[in-house]
């Protein structure tokens, strides 16, 4: 399910035309681009093939690893951001492993958003991770009835709803700062060059923490394809 999609990323990442990258491979141009769109299946010898071309693992290609080299993440492999010793919350391996994926995740957000040196991409972003974390805290907190609700300003009816809409707002200005436009009086990123990135980019500048990001990106897209109606 996922090689159609992964051998036209690793083209488009190297900078490679579909028809050389079919004569590098020794199948015809149409061949190609029916495996790239998913129209045909290759045999395991392509599968190969691509993957000493590319320099990448049949794993990688097939989609069971987010990982170029194909290698299978475990919880004790990933750096914990905050050194904490204990590796395992309560006994339970897959919050942390979660943990340590979001918070290596936020570094490299971080990192690519601080190399654009614009204080309206890196106010917005901020304020819609914030709101985030507040509305899952505010959710595990109101459900214990005992937990005094005077702990937040904006009453119980309002909230959520506001909360939905402050994130909403703050998307939205990403998207415009990203195209130039200004927001709330900061100017808008009118160079996007620091946002170039592939996978093997990404893996060179964040060795420690881009593992993280793949994995996160690779669960989060197994969330969402879960969510799609069948077709």
């Amino acid at each position: 399910m996922e090689f159609n999609r992964i051998i036209k990323l690793l083209r488009n990442e190297r900078g490679i035309t579909q028809k050389q990258a079919a004569d590098d491979l020794g199948v015809s141009q149409a061949l190609l681009s029916h495996y790239e769109k998913g129209i045909r299946e290759c045999g395991l010898d392509f599968v190969v093939r691509v993957a000493d071309y590319y320099g990448v693992s049949c794993d990688y290609l097939l989609g069971r690893s987010a990982e170029r080299n194909g290698s299978m993440i475990a919880p004790e492999d990933i750096p914990s951001p905050d050194k904490m010793k204990d590796s395992i919350y309560h006994g339970s391996v897959l919050p942390t492993m979660n943990k340590k994926l979001i918070s290596n995740s936020l570094n490299v957000l971080y990192a690519k958003v601080g190399q654009c040196h614009n204080k309206a991409l890196v106010n917005e972003v901020s304020a819609y991770l914030m709101m985030a974390v507040y509305k899952m805290f505010r959710m595990l907190y109101s459900a214990e009835p005992h937990n005094a609700p005077s702990m937040f300003r904006v009453d119980e009816q309002r909230w959520a709803g506001y909360s939905d809409a402050v994130m909403h707002m703050a998307e939205a200005n990403v998207g415009a700062a990203l195209r130039g436009v200004d927001v709330h009086g900061a100017e808008g990123l009118h160079d996007t060059t620091p946002l170039s990135m592939t996978t093997e980019s990404l893996t060179r500048e964040f060795p420690l923490y881009t593992p993280s990001l793949l994995n996160l990106v690779k669960t989060s897209e197994t969330y969402v394809k879960g969510l799609r109606p069948e077709e």
